[in-house]
């Protein structure tokens, strides 16, 4: 019996645990959109949450920790399942279905992760440990945008004159946090519509 107790208890303190991290990061997420990288402060977020400032840097070394995790949650998307998972999942063999499904995960990714980017990159004019951030989420967007681009190679779909690296770069731009600003945030085109112009222009610069 003292041992089932045990592990009931390890079970508690881990689901617990386990809460206060997601509220921490709900609430962080909330308040970088509202307040600015600036004034979210490790205190503030704190007392938002109802925990301790301790229990924020148990959690996340700092600010720049904390902005890196609120980002990997971003991009996730929504469902159980990554929307990297998903991506890597999808069929290859035909071309048009495989760009239509890159488009879709972008704008599904888009809504939770490019306000935060565009933060990011905003106040990194400022920062130079964002600075630092901020070209980090940019490589490994950019990283992603390359191994994406392998992914067509191997499968044959990219023209002979077009380079894996070329492809990596339309990729990579297609999937812009400034793209989302520019159409959806100053727009004000829906979703949708944001994903139909990704596929279509993916669609006419990875093809022959």
């Amino acid at each position: 019996m003292p041992e089932v107790k045990r592990r009931y208890d390890s079970s508690a303190r881990r689901a617990r645990a386990e809460q206060v991290s997601e509220t921490v990061l709900n609430t962080a997420h909330q308040l970088l959109l509202r307040d600015g990288y600036a004034a979210t402060t490790i205190p503030r977020l704190a007392e938002a949450c109802g925990v301790s400032p301790e229990s924020v840097y148990k959690r996340f070394a700092g600010k720049p920790a904390l902005v890196r995790a609120v980002v990997s949650r971003a991009l996730r998307g929504a469902g159980p399942v990554p929307a990297e998972s998903r991506s890597d999942a999808l069929p290859t063999e035909d071309l048009a279905s495989l760009l239509r499904g890159w488009a879709r995960l972008t704008s599904e990714v888009a809504p939770r992760v490019a306000p935060i980017l565009l933060l990011v990159h905003t106040a990194s004019a400022h920062d130079g440990e964002l600075a630092e951030l901020d070209r980090e989420l940019d490589d490994n967007r950019r990283a992603r945008m390359a191994a994406n681009a392998h992914r067509l190679a191997e499968a044959g779909h990219l023209p002979p004159a077009l380079s894996v690296e070329h492809a990596g770069d339309v990729l990579w731009t297609y999937s812009s946090p400034q793209l989302y600003d520019l159409l959806v945030l100053r727009a004000g085109w829906q979703l949708d519509q944001y994903a139909n112009f990704i596929a279509d222009g993916l669609a006419a610069h990875l093809t022959a």
